[in-house]
This record gives structure tokens, sequence and C-alpha cells, in this order.
């Protein structure tokens, strides 16, 4: 289990449905919250032509990639069928309204 955790704001800071762009040395993180306030975190990369996700409108625990709608699981960074693909899913944590990010990626994802 990975033990390295970064703060990365509060969970008011990223809006319901909606998407904040956390910048890291290995690319860009796009944090997801949902109505029902679970946070998820996915590479801000659409696995089908790079399209940056935060930009994309949540719905329920998915996100369509502004560019051309591919739906994606926020929960596990899988497209949905019948489109094929994966973005990185990265591990959060919500404590006391602080929202912490690991930079180490889920390996359930081949993109990672």
């Amino acid at each position: 289990m990975n033990d390295h955790w970064i703060p990365v704001g509060r969970l008011d800071d990223i809006p319901r449905q909606g998407a904040r762009v956390v910048t890291t040395p290995a690319g860009d993180i796009a944090l997801f919250r949902t109505l029902d306030d679970q946070v998820f975190a996915l590479r801000d990369r659409c696995p089908h032509k790079g399209g940056p996700l935060s930009q994309g409108i949540v719905h329920g625990r998915r996100v369509a990639c502004p560019l051309h709608d591919w739906k994606i699981e926020l929960d596990s960074g899988l497209a949905v069928a019948p489109d094929q693909g994966c973005a990185a899913r990265y591990p959060t944590r919500v404590e006391d309204g602080r929202v912490s990010l690991s930079l180490t990626p889920d390996t359930g994802c081949p993109n990672a």
C-alpha cells in the first residue's frame, strides 16, 4: 500500500460534478468530485486522442471527454464499451475536508 500522500487542497476547492487539475512532474492529474462528494483522480488525458478529461462533463461516476465524447469510468479509468482504453487512476483520500493524492498510479491500467 502506498503511504506517500501529498495534500492538494480542500474538498470544497473541487466543484461538485466538476474537476480541478493538479500539475505534477509526471504530468497533469485531474481530480473529480461527484454529487455525493466522492473524489477520484485520473491522468488528465483521454486514452482516445489525449483530450483534457478535466474539461469534460461529470455525470454519475463517469466523465465524458470534451473532444469526442468518450465516457471514462472515474473509479477505474476504463473507457465505457464499445470504446477501449484506460486513463491511469490515482488513489485519493479525504480526511476532515482535506484531499490528498498519491502520485503512484493504480496498477490496473496498462497506460499508467
